[in-house]
């Protein structure tokens, strides 16, 4: 029985202690409040962060030994630093694995894409993500069908017979869970494709972000080269045979270049390193661009967790001075140093579960959130959240790491109480002021290291949404037209198309081409003008038709545009052609002169075409917003394909063009028709700020959240000291200070708190500039405005937060002071 007492004991002890702490919480009801809340923005917007890492880097693909994938990249320097490219042809994967077949199982992922499908017995088409697997991916991942087989090595035949493997989510959403869809066949890629199986439940693909609905087989296309070494050999064994084959294949490139112009772009081929990178977690672009950008959020998070942990640290500092005389009592009769202890962190325990309820369903909204604003039209955002134990554990420990970090400090200040200090009134309050103080200086250093770093990404974002781009994005619309004759149009058709619509009410103008500015298209070739090096910095070509510089609104300073009937230089069977030059390509190779009616040659390998320039026009953003204008040269586009890209300036809405487009483009041809949907111009220019929106968004948030958060720790702190200091400041009064000797001592105290803070602040932002400097655009962390900015936000903050315990304080009665005390 003695036994029994002796292991419930301390349970008691701490029921007493829930039971106490949740009415002081109650008699607390506004501080406590304030608490709660504040805690429960920062470990909210810390397990949104969490969730969203998880789905993009930390999450493990669902397939046998993750810890053991990983797939190629051929690294690269270029203007914005190290940098790697991850996908290879075809005979590049076949090339790679014939080098390690006795090392390493070898594998090609291939690219996700939407492509229209159409099922057998379907009236209509649908799009689909489909993306393409060599055979041996699935038995390599060790997965089972969950319904027929999965896609095999013997599927790899060329042409000849394409299967493909429904994902189980697909299979249910649009099959219902139908077991006959075995051996149905769909058409798309212009092929008859066969279904043979389904992929278990909880594979959707092998990159974060991109849910696929349809794996196909049997298509000898490129993309991702993955491997998995095998049992026992080094991961430098499978890699170095990659290696030597990539110089080699540079090597020969750079003998079929001109020795003296391309002396430093071969040297910088011949650097380039083949990376085995991992693949535990997938591989995809999303995750590519935006692990850094996460964790530089979680950097951040992490800050504003602490500025809401200094807060809380100071509230309870300051309840433990007015409880100073219950705790003295404790200990007087014999209280235990632990029980003073248990007692404070159990109350804090009680605040971080309350503001972890609250965090966790601000979380369940925020990561969704912050997903719709990564995702575009064009390109929607698939990432799967999960609450499972990663996250269940994520958040236990950070309530627990809460508890401890604002807890801690004040539960220690406790158990050191003095009694006979305590209950006489003579215990000295300066070491409690300079802990608040310390911790209130600290919080205000975070607070401006977040506003720094915000300041930076909000000055970039800005940077390159106000950039000149050289055209007008406003009411474009891009669409791709499909024809589906068996003889491919002809450019006579094509102009047909877009005299056609040109005619069509709410449409001003129509062009037609392979091309979409800022569309990610990048087909560059070497340029030579006589008596000028190629230079290492090769201009970009750009296919377009007669209309595309009025259709975006390019200037034009001389000679004619496209036409129909002008030959392209970069046609294989013709000897030359015309083109179209920009400003940026003038003063690269005629000195910034009228080039119009010079010629220049294009070398493609070995090949040289001359080309006559008939046309001169204003620079215009070609393929990336952070690039300074490149040189482009503008050729007539080729009318080979099955599909143009449609580009249509309109000044109605771009949903109600869409049936429009399909019903006047069929009218035109009876095989033509309108693939998908339809993209305007802006949005293809907001997809390119999506990860400095997302920075410049959240990194906002957080320092306003920071900002606030910090105003409320210097008013607590600041009505703390007033309340500790009644009996000096009645003193001084009574001695013949004024008023205002008594506001400028208090404001004295708030500046120096705000100076230090400022300081450690920027210098910590200055040092982290080396992290941020690649996403930056046109901002420097030592200009004035960079430095200015956090110091006055931090400055106009602390006044309004001070103005209330400075005016208590210039209104103190020292009669009355006095006399109570």
């Amino acid at each position: 029985m003695r036994a029994l007492r002796h292991f419930l004991s301390p349970l008691s002890a701490l029921g007493a202690d829930v039971v106490f702490s949740w009415r002081q919480l109650k008699k607390h009801r506004t501080a406590s409040a304030a608490a709660v809340l504040s805690l429960a923005l920062a470990i909210g917007s810390a397990t949104a962060t969490f969730r969203l890492a998880d789905a993009v880097i930390l999450r493990d693909l669902p397939v046998a030994e993750p810890g053991r994938l990983f797939y190629v990249g051929a690294g690269f320097e270029d203007r914005n630093g190290f940098d790697y490219r991850e996908f290879f042809d075809y005979q590049a994967f076949e090339r790679y694995r014939d080098l390690v077949l006795g090392s390493a199982d070898v594998m090609v992922v291939g690219r996700v894409a939407s492509h229209e499908v159409t099922f057998s017995g379907a009236d209509a088409t649908e799009l689909a993500y489909l993306q393409q697997f060599s055979g041996n991916v699935f038995p390599i991942f060790g997965l089972r069908p969950a319904l027929g087989r999965l896609l095999l090595p013997s599927d790899d035949t060329g042409n000849a017979r394409v299967v493909a493997v429904l994902s189980y989510a697909f299979w249910s959403d649009r099959f219902g869970r139908d077991p006959k869809v075995i051996g149905q066949t769909f058409r798309s890629l212009s092929k008859q494709i066969e279904i043979v199986g389904v992929a278990p439940k909880g594979f959707k693909g092998t990159g974060p972000g991109e849910e696929v609905d349809v794996f196909l087989g049997g298509v000898r296309a490129g993309g991702r080269i993955w491997l998995r070494p095998k049992e026992g050999v080094a991961l430098e064994e499978v890699r170095q045979p990659l290696q030597v084959a990539y110089d080699e294949e540079n090597q020969a490139l750079m003998a079929r270049l001109p020795a003296d112009s391309h002396q430093q772009t071969a040297a910088s081929m011949l650097r380039r390193p083949i990376l085995l990178l991992p693949a535990a977690s997938g591989a995809s672009l999303l995750r590519k661009d935006y692990r850094r950008p996460l964790s530089i959020l979680g950097i951040l998070v992490a800050l504003v967790l602490l500025v809401a942990c200094v807060n809380v640290a100071n509230l309870l500092t300051a309840q433990a001075a007015a409880r100073k005389h219950e705790m003295a009592l404790r200990v007087a009769l014999g209280a235990q140093r632990g029980r003073l202890v248990q007692l404070v962190l159990v109350e804090g325990a009680m605040l971080a579960g309350g503001a972890s309820v609250l965090g966790a369903a601000f979380a369940h909204w925020a990561a969704p959130f912050i997903t719709s604003l990564l995702a575009t039209p064009s390109e929607p955002l698939r990432l799967s959240f999960e609450t499972g134990w990663r996250e269940l554990a994520f958040s236990a420990a950070l309530a627990v790491l809460v508890t401890l970090v604002f807890s801690l400090a004040p539960a220690l200040k406790a158990s050191a109480l003095r009694p006979n200090h305590a209950l006489k009134g003579d215990e000295d309050p300066r070491s409690r002021r300079r802990l608040m103080k310390g911790l209130l200086a600290a919080q205000l250093g975070f607070c401006v290291f977040v506003l720094f770093v915000a300041g930076l990404f909000i000055n970039t974002f800005e940077g390159l949404a106000g950039r000149p781009l050289g055209f007008d994005p406003a009411n474009v619309v891009l669409t791709t037209i499909l024809s589906k004759q068996p003889e491919p149009p002809t450019a006579e058709t094509w102009r047909q198309v877009t005299e056609h619509l040109s005619e069509m009410p709410g449409v001003k103008s129509a062009s037609w081409g392979g091309f979409a500015m800022l569309s990610g298209v990048k087909v560059q070739y070497d340029v030579r003008a006589p008596g000028r090096e190629a230079g290492t910095r090769q201009p970009y070509f750009a296919s377009v038709s007669s209309g595309f510089f009025d259709t975006m609104r390019i200037g034009r300073i001389a000679g004619r545009d496209l036409t129909t009937e002008d030959p392209s230089p970069l046609d294989p069977d013709l000897e030359g052609g015309v083109g179209i030059v920009n400003e940026s390509f003038a003063r690269r190779y005629f000195d910034g002169e009228n080039p119009v009616g010079r010629s220049v040659f294009i070398e493609q390998g070995e090949e040289t075409a001359p080309m006559e320039i008939v046309g001169y026009v204003r620079d215009a953003a070609h393929f990336d917003l952070r690039e300074e204008m490149s040189p482009v040269v503008y050729v007539p586009a080729p009318a080979t394909g099955r599909a143009q890209i449609l580009l249509v300036r309109a000044d109605v809405d771009p949903g109600a063009l869409l049936p429009m487009l399909e019903r006047e483009v069929s009218r035109v041809q009876s095989g033509l028709s309108v693939l998908g949907g339809v993209v305007t111009q802006q949005t293809l220019v907001r997809q390119l700020l999506l990860r400095e929106r997302l920075l410049a968004v959240l990194s906002s948030f957080f320092a306003v959240l920071a900002l606030l958060l910090a105003a409320i720790g210097l008013y607590g702190v600041l009505h703390y000291l007033v309340s500790q200091r009644r009996r000096e400041i009645s003193i001084r009064i009574a001695l013949g200070a004024g008023r205002f000797d008594v506001v400028q001592r208090m404001a004295g105290e708030v500046g120096w708190l705000v100076t230090y803070g400022s300081a450690a602040g920027i210098v910590a932002g200055v040092l982290c500039e080396r992290l941020v400097g690649t996403m930056l655009y046109g901002v420097r962390a030592l200009e004035i405005n960079s430095v200015a900015a956090p110091i006055v936000a931090l400055a106009v903050a602390a006044l309004l937060a001070a103005l209330p315990a400075t005016h208590r304080a210039a209104s103190i009665d020292p009669a009355r002071t006095l006399r109570t005390e």
